[in-house]
């Protein structure tokens, strides 16, 4: 697959199929997820495969809490349609979290810093891994999402997992075969959040009207 089709239609998703993911494509994701940079090439990450039910049930409580408080407070998204399609994909996967074939918890060694450039940098060591995690996911068939609803009790994850202090969770990435078909995702233009030199400076908004778009390189890529 096209590293630009990969990326164009890898979305999030939540509706997973329970037939088995076998260790070698689990394997595979990861070992393409460490490609990934990470701050001073340290790679201090670690992953978790779940697959034992007792552990899977223990993530989705936690999952299932944090959700029906999220659910109450969260504030109302600008497209109604979409968040509610977007909730009851969610919900879906609150209530069948179980039945996921294969958790992959992704997780960094430290404790997550107070100062912004530390925690900066934290973050910058994984998350760029997760997200190769789900392109390498799409390119093989799989879906998957990441989320952090189970990470509300850093403490209660780490009891679950047998996690040492100086191992943090960053984000629970269920994994299986779709429930149904996807399409392409869709955003807004780049135009309309590209700012040049300081905010609010957007001469990308006025070429983007009527204007051909630059062949992208990625798309023919193989």
């Amino acid at each position: 697959m096209p590293l630009a089709e990969a990326i164009e239609t890898q979305r999030a998703i939540r509706r997973l199929r329970a037939d088995p993911v076998d260790d070698e494509t689990v394997l595979r994701c990861i070992e393409l997820a460490m490609k990934a940079p990470t701050a001073g090439n340290r790679q201090s990450w670690e992953w978790v495969v779940v697959r034992d039910p007792d552990v899977k049930h223990q993530l989705a409580r936690l999952n299932r809490q944090a959700w029906s408080v999220a659910k109450r407070t969260g504030r109302r998204e600008p497209h109604p349609l979409s968040a509610d399609r977007m909730r009851e994909a969610v919900q879906w996967q609150a209530d069948h979290f179980e039945e996921t074939p294969v958790i992959v918890v992704a997780c960094l060694r430290g404790s997550r810093p107070l100062l912004p450039m530390a925690s900066a940098r934290f973050g910058a060591s994984i998350y760029p891994a997760v997200q190769n995690l789900l392109l390498a996911a799409r390119g093989l068939g799989l879906g998957a999402t990441i989320t952090t609803l189970s990470l509300w009790s850093t403490g209660l994850v780490r009891r679950t997992l047998g996690l040492p202090r100086w191992v943090t969770p960053c984000a629970v990435i269920p994994l299986g075969w779709p429930l149904g078909h996807y399409g392409p995702t869709t955003r807004r233009p780049a135009a309309e959040v590209v700012h040049l030199d300081r905010f609010g400076n957007r001469p990308f908004i006025r070429h983007a009207g009527g204007s051909s778009p630059a062949r992208d390189p990625l798309s023919s890529a193989q």
